[in-house]
C-alpha cells in the first residue's frame, strides 16, 4: 500500500501522531523556530566577533574568551532548544494539547546575564 503525504514527512515523531491542525498554526510554529534561529546565529555572530576583537587588546585575552564562550554556548542552546521547541509544540498542535512550557527562555537568559556580567566586569575594570 504506498504511503500518505502526511506518513512520508519527517520527523515521524511529529507527522506521525495526530491529525492536520490548522496551517496557519503551524507556520506560526515555523516562524516561531526561525526566530530562534536567527537568535542563535546572532549569538554565535557575537561570539565570534567578540573573540577575534579579544585578540587585539592587551589584557583582554581571558575575559573576552569567557564572555565570547557564553556567547558561543548561548547560540547553540538556542539552536538545539529551537529544534526541541518546534517539535514539542508541533506534537501538541497535532494532538491537540495546550502548548508545552520551555525552559529554553530561562537558559539563554541566564548565559547572556553571564556573558553580561563579564562584559560588565571587563568594562569597569579593564
Amino acid at each position: 500500500m504506498a504511503e500518505t503525504g502526511a506518513d512520508r514527512r519527517w520527523p515521524r515523531q511529529v507527522y506521525g501522531v495526530g491529525s492536520e491542525p490548522d496551517p496557519r498554526f503551524s507556520f506560526a510554529n515555523e516562524r516561531t523556530f526561525l526566530a530562534w534561529v536567527r537568535t542563535a546565529l546572532g549569538f554565535v555572530a557575537a561570539g565570534v566577533a567578540l573573540a577575534a576583537v579579544g585578540r587585539l587588546g592587551a589584557g583582554l585575552d581571558v575575559e573576552a574568551r569567557v564572555a565570547a564562550l557564553l556567547l558561543v554556548l548561548a547560540g547553540m542552546v538556542s539552536g538545539v532548544g529551537a529544534l526541541a521547541r518546534w517539535i514539542r509544540n508541533e506534537r501538541a498542535l497535532r494532538l491537540d494539547e495546550p502548548l508545552p512550557s520551555s525552559a529554553l527562555l530561562l537558559v539563554v537568559t541566564g548565559i547572556v546575564v553571564l556573558a553580561a556580567a563579564v562584559a560588565l566586569v571587563v568594562v569597569t575594570f579593564a
